[in-house]
């Protein structure tokens, strides 16, 4: 318990024994009343999806997709969705920084992502608008990952305009397994999991922790732990679940460093320039699945209550700002977050005198924030307070979607949805505190034509959005004085979008899929270097074609290709220039994969490519491209036994995880800094081996 109780200030503390207490009741009160636990059907990329998507750019990954992959970091497991791409330039606990059709995400803005239910986007964040850290999942316990691109789905709102993904945990295991991996680096990491049948239903618990001083000079003395608590019952008619998850971890940073130091010498690329930059965070959730079926339709809900804190430190400026105590800052980020969703789907209800099945829901989600606070520090002490506020954002989301089969091969998937927000910050500036709400309607269209079982058309249009931070929607004047006057930006922010695409299952052993799109945002949301944060920028447009493709020769190996050309500009006449800085261009990624049938050697070989990037407006400053290569080999016992290795960067590249360009200052230079390239190299290749015993 100690591990999960850092920096819960009292109040969250209260908050958190209550929301164990109502698990531990509500699950001796489940445990009373269900039975009969029934297998779930999971999809994965073999499976053709003719007949059940939407668009084009949708699909699942399961945990056969998964269970030969070789990762660096527990967030690489979303890289299994065709074009997306999974970086870091801090340390391993802070949530990664995410590339996809042309959008550098940041650590998430405007790419959705839920795990069992709940979203795991924080707006209003400390750190950025969207921030996205699954570093509480288990990978071996994602059952499938349910990926769906562009704003064409009524059930998805907040930050899917590029997409979004829905990862799905186990409910069972058919054997419990302990897993033991250690490697160069200092790295180390357990798994322990296991099922059982409890009061007619099951109960699978797992833990995980990890230790990691990586290869940077500074250390990272990386120090995570993970909880999982499930229990589901299955019946004729119901399925309820109910999920306990706990995560901790503490890290020290190797940030982004500029290439001028590097070149004169003073540091490696494997150095620091701010030894005492790192972080901690915790996450605490209770989660409850409820579903109820029957011939005529069936109603879903889910509830849930998350405990989040995040302290950061970071440094992307060095003494630029301050050339005596430096640019170092502390965010900081404490919130509980309570939500749900209430959905009923009508089957075989006539339309037009045709088929017909509609869906209505109900999504709600309220972020008690009560600290979230950017702060001036030196070796992580408080030198003083930027701005701290407490927020409340509340959001309320309707949506109805209609599928109507014209004919046998045409359908149609139309939706509707509409959102409202309201935003409360009290702020330790008066000025800047406030109120604001804001309400947006969405409509969604997908035409659907199955030509024959092997070829069917998609054409789809809609619109989507995300939030901007509550701050900026009440700002009045800058923090740094009191007085200047500062522009609030829109609280929602619209995105439109269309693609055309089309399905190709060529046998059971080949499908493909080819997708064009277009995206228009009304605002952009950009990173900003010596800010750490995301801030709201001028309108954009994007367009791209997408390529994937998943090939099983024989029964024991599978191949992959997936490739993604994107074009993204501001729409707008600025001087400054028309390029979106980090926006990516070109994204290839490809695996090879032998599995034995029972027992055997087994090898996984995986390739991802991701195109230069241009880092400023005008296109006079742009990143060189990043290649890597990833293998996985090992040998499965037809009993209890696995071993593996994996070997990760295997031909050593030195290329960059991220790049940026920005002004920063080290010591000794001249006021006003220097604009530079600053990057993130890839870890140097690094060999883990791992030893799985089933029980």
């Amino acid at each position: 318990m100690s591990c999960f109780s850092t920096n819960f200030g009292t109040m969250h503390t209260k908050r958190f024994l209550i929301l164990l207490s109502l698990f531990q009741g509500v699950l001796h009160s489940a445990a009373e009343e269900i039975t009969d636990l029934e297998g779930i059907t999971v999809f994965d990329r073999s499976t053709s999806l003719i007949g059940i998507s939407v668009s084009a750019s949708e699909g699942y990954i399961g945990q056969a997709d998964l269970e030969y992959r070789p990762i660096l970091r527990s967030g690489e497991v979303l890289e299994s969705i065709p074009g997306l791409v999974v970086t870091q330039h801090s340390g391993t606990g802070k949530a990664n920084q995410y590339f996809l059709r042309g959008f550098n995400l940041d650590h998430g803005t405007d790419f959705a992502t839920f795990v069992d239910g709940m979203p795991v986007n924080m707006p209003t964040h400390g750190h950025g608008q969207g921030y996205t850290d699954i570093n509480f999942v288990i990978p071996e316990l994602i059952e499938s990952i349910h990926f769906q691109k562009g704003p064409y789905y009524a059930e998805t709102g907040d930050f899917s305009s590029a997409g979004s993904a829905n990862i799905y945990t186990m409910d069972k295991l058919d054997r419990g397994f302990g897993l033991i991996g250690v490697g160069e680096d200092g790295f180390f990491r357990t798994v322990l999991a296991d099922s059982s049948n409890v009061k007619e239903g099951t109960l699978l618990t797992a833990f995980e922790g990890q230790y990691y001083d990586g290869p940077w000079t500074i250390g990272e003395n990386l120090n995570k732990y993970n909880a999982y608590l499930k229990y589901s019952k299955v019946s004729d008619t119901t399925v309820h679940k109910l999920l306990f998850m706990g995560y901790h971890s503490s890290w020290d940073s190797a940030d982004q460093i500029p290439l001028r130091a590097v070149n004169s010498g003073l540091i490696s690329p494997l150095d620091t320039l701010d030894l005492s930059d790192g972080g901690e965070s915790t996450r605490v959730s209770l989660s409850s699945q409820f579903i109820r079926f029957n011939d005529s339709g069936e109603t879903h809900m889910n509830f849930y209550g998350i405990f989040y804190d995040m302290d950061l430190w970071s440094n992307f400026t060095y003494f630029l700002d301050d050339p005596v105590d430096g640019d170092q800052f502390e965010q900081v980020d404490t919130r509980m977050v309570y939500g749900g969703q209430v959905k009923h789907s009508f089957y075989d209800a006539g339309i037009f005198g045709k088929e017909s099945n509609q869906s209505v829901g109900l999504q709600f989600r309220l972020d008690d924030i009560a600290d979230v606070g950017l702060h001036k520090t030196a070796q992580r002490q408080r030198l003083s307070t930027v701005r701290e506020d407490d927020v409340t954002e509340l959001s309320i989301g309707l949506f109805y979607e209609n599928k109507i089969h014209w004919s046998d091969k045409l359908h149609s998937v139309a939706g509707l949805r509409g959102d409202y927000y309201t935003f409360d910050v009290n702020s330790n500036l008066a000025a800047n505190s406030g109120h604001e709400d804001d309400v947006l309607v969405s409509p969604k269209l997908s035409l659907v034509y199955e030509a024959n079982e092997q070829l069917e058309l998609y054409a789809s249009a809609g619109m989507g959005f995300h939030s901007n931070d509550a701050r900026g929607a009440t700002i009045k004047v800058d923090v740094s004085d009191g007085v200047t006057p500062v522009p609030k930006v829109d609280p929602l922010v619209h995105s439109t979008g269309t693609e055309i695409g089309a399905r190709f299952s060529w046998n059971d052993k080949w499908n493909s899929s080819i997708g064009l799109w277009w995206l228009e945002l009304d605002s952009e949301l950009l990173f900003v270097g010596d800010a750490g944060n995301t801030e709201a920028s001028r309108a954009s447009e994007r367009y791209g074609l997408e390529i994937a493709n998943f090939f099983r020769p024989t029964d024991n190996i599978t191949i992959d290709l997936d490739a993604s050309f994107t074009e993204a500009e501001f729409d707008d006449n600025d001087p400054d220039g028309s390029e979106i800085p980090g926006a990516i261009s070109t994204v290839i990624s490809s695996g090879i994969t032998y599995r034995p049938e029972s027992e055997g050697v087994f090898g996984s070989l995986r390739c991802r490519y991701f195109g230069p990037r241009e880092l400023v407006e005008s296109g006079d400053v742009d990143s060189d491209s990043t290649t890597v290569f990833n293998l996985r080999t090992g040998y499965k016992s037809a009993k209890n036994w696995q071993f593996h290795v994996d070997v990760l960067n295997l031909f050593d590249s030195e290329d960059d995880d991220i790049t940026y360009f920005y002004s920063s200052r080290l010591a000794g230079e001249t006021a006003g800094g220097v604009e530079d390239i600053h990057f993130h190299i890839i870890e140097p290749r690094t060999v883990r081996a791992y030893l799985t015993y089933k029980f």
